[in-house]
């Protein structure tokens, strides 16, 4: 049976690599994959999953509106009539900004079309809250994994993610600013509250 898999991180634990990573497996086998990433994130352009290190490509970007159910349906029926063969997986990037109605839509298309969909994100924004798309994975996710990375400012292992300007932490404003490494470090919890002292 297919899973719908949810794997988190804190900013810079290699999310977008991963996922370049298993859509490369994925082609290598000569299977269809469709994927996905938030429209929101315009960094490299809206519809491009980009990593840090480089290594980017096009996917296909999601809208707040967008029924992700519908769209791999027509999707995977279209290939299927053109001899193209049935979706192999359905993989999402910056999956912390899916809606609610997006996971459950992802939960639809690994139950009714047995279609595995990986979503990649983060947990917790910079105020430490859940996303809404990361709670709704929490909840109805069938395998959750966390993705390793280490504190700007100590190496111990970052659970949180701290937004900065200029340096200097911000723990005040919208939840939602895209930005990447000029904009969000990668911290401890002691880190978080303490950014910058050494211990």
């Amino acid at each position: 049976m297919s899973q719908l898999f949810f794997r988190y991180g804190a900013m810079s634990s290699g999310k977008t690599i991963e996922i370049l990573k298993v859509a490369h497996n994925y082609e290598a086998q000569g299977r269809k994959i469709a994927l996905m990433t938030s429209g929101l994130d315009n960094r490299s352009g809206v519809g491009t999953v980009a990593s840090r290190i480089g290594l980017h490509r096009k996917a296909i970007p999601i809208t707040e509106d967008m029924n992700l159910f519908t769209y791999i349906k027509k999707m995977n029926s279209h290939d299927l009539a053109d001899g193209k063969g049935k979706l192999a997986c359905v993989l999402i990037d910056e999956a912390q900004f899916l809606k609610r109605h997006h996971v459950l839509e992802c939960a639809k298309i690994v139950d009714d079309f047995n279609i595995p969909v990986m979503a990649f994100g983060l947990k917790n924004d910079f105020q430490n809250h859940l996303f809404e798309g990361s709670e709704n994975l929490l909840i109805f996710a069938d395998k959750i994994e966390e993705m390793k990375t280490i504190c700007h400012y100590c190496g111990h292992k970052a659970i949180m993610n701290l937004r900065v300007n200029n340096g200097k932490p911000v723990y005040e404003g919208e939840q939602v600013q895209i930005g990447g490494d000029e904009s969000y470090y990668p911290v401890c919890r002691y880190h978080y509250f303490h950014p910058g002292i050494q211990r």
